[in-house]
């Protein structure tokens, strides 16, 4: 015959079920609001890398940005919001942007986002328009 030990029960009780639950909910919906912002940024950093092989001057690079925005569906910059600079006659292009994403009431998450084509990673500043 066979002795069987009794002993403390295992597992989640239904009070820590929901619990779990909550915050698995809480971390998807989260999930399903960053999303979208991150995978603008992606489509800009792919739009402003396209719109420098498509070369030219400053106004060729905004309409070509401004072609890849509409087909993405890009609406956080327009193409007056890109920093063009010339780098030993070869064209960089850079952008910085915010974006505010609402959580729940008045909590929300701020991104800084930012990005150049340049090699060396810095992201050029935008001019300030001179005091009057």
């Amino acid at each position: 015959m066979r002795q069987v030990k009794l002993g403390k029960e295992a597992g989640f009780s239904l009070s820590g079920l929901i619990v779990v639950l909550v915050v698995l909910g809480f971390l998807a919906v989260l999930a399903m609001k960053v999303f979208p912002a991150w995978a603008e940024y992606r489509s800009i950093k792919n739009a402003i890398a396209a719109a420098k092989a498509a070369g030219g001057g400053t106004h060729e690079i905004q309409q070509a940005f401004a072609r890849n925005a509409e087909i993405n569906n890009i609406t956080a910059i327009s193409p007056k919001d890109l920093v063009i600079t010339r780098d030993n006659g070869q064209a960089e292009v850079s952008f910085a942007y915010e974006k505010r994403i609402p959580v729940a009431g008045n909590l929300s998450l701020l991104f800084d986002f930012a990005g150049t084509t340049d090699p060396s990673g810095e992201v050029a500043a935008k001019a300030e328009p001179a005091a009057k």
